[in-house]
């Protein structure tokens, strides 16, 4: 990612993969089966920071894990963030995922670091094929807190401003947030950055602290407006 005025992509967001089978008879087969996967994806869904923060906390910052394919939308009215960096990067599905599709399991994503940062009014929405599995948190006075945060992203929109910006820099040699990505790569690192009405399109995330203030998660029809 080039710079703030490239934060703005196509309008037009990828459709997750279809999680249902395929086919539906007169007994509605199609719809309980993708209520059952709903049910079986919302168990782990709440141990989610839990994880990812002892992966962070091990060394693991960064997507270091099989993504499963299936991407989650964030919306924000604002991230403010200390020590941010972007650089390219790949993520890979388990070996013959059903959700590879055409993509060979893999998708190319933007990595954004922040070292520390608030997030105000936060929604984060998964498609689960029907039925959206929905987050909200920091919708009150007191902002999502987060601290050595990464995520994947293949669209990102928003009002963005830098401080201190660095366009063009190899991110091996990044050294605002604490992380280097590939030699060779494309990237830009901040000492700060500020983005409102912020949109992403995610694959992955992983945070050494991830604070939700006024949690809470409920099965939807619709999912994190823009």
């Amino acid at each position: 990612m080039a710079s703030s005025s490239d934060l703005s992509s196509a309008d037009n967001t990828p459709e997750p993969p279809d999680s249902g089978s395929g086919t539906t008879d007169a007994t509605g087969r199609r719809g309980r089966i993708r209520m059952r996967r709903a049910a079986v994806l919302a168990v782990p869904a709440a141990a989610v920071t839990a994880g990812l923060a002892i992966l962070t906390a091990q060394g693991a910052l960064g997507v270091q894990f099989a993504i499963s394919g299936m991407p989650f939308v964030v919306t924000a009215d604002q991230l403010n963030g200390t020590g941010f960096e972007q650089y390219g990067a790949l993520d890979n599905m388990i070996e013959n995922s059903p959700n590879a599709g055409d993509t060979g399991g893999q998708e190319l994503v933007v990595t954004s670091v922040v070292k520390n940062g608030t997030i105000t009014n936060m929604c984060q929405s998964v498609d689960l094929g029907g039925i959206q599995l929905v987050l909200t948190a920091g919708t009150g006075s007191t902002p999502v807190s987060v601290s050595n945060l990464a995520i994947d992203s293949d669209d990102i929109k928003g009002d963005a401003s830098f401080n201190n910006i660095e366009i063009g820099r190899d991110a091996s040699t990044f050294d605002k947030a604490g992380v280097q990505g590939p030699e060779g790569v494309y990237g830009q690192q901040a000492d700060g950055v500020v983005i409102n009405h912020l949109y992403q399109h995610n694959y992955a995330a992983t945070a050494a602290v991830f604070k939700l203030p006024g949690l809470h998660m409920k099965f939807d029809s619709d999912g994190c407006s823009q």
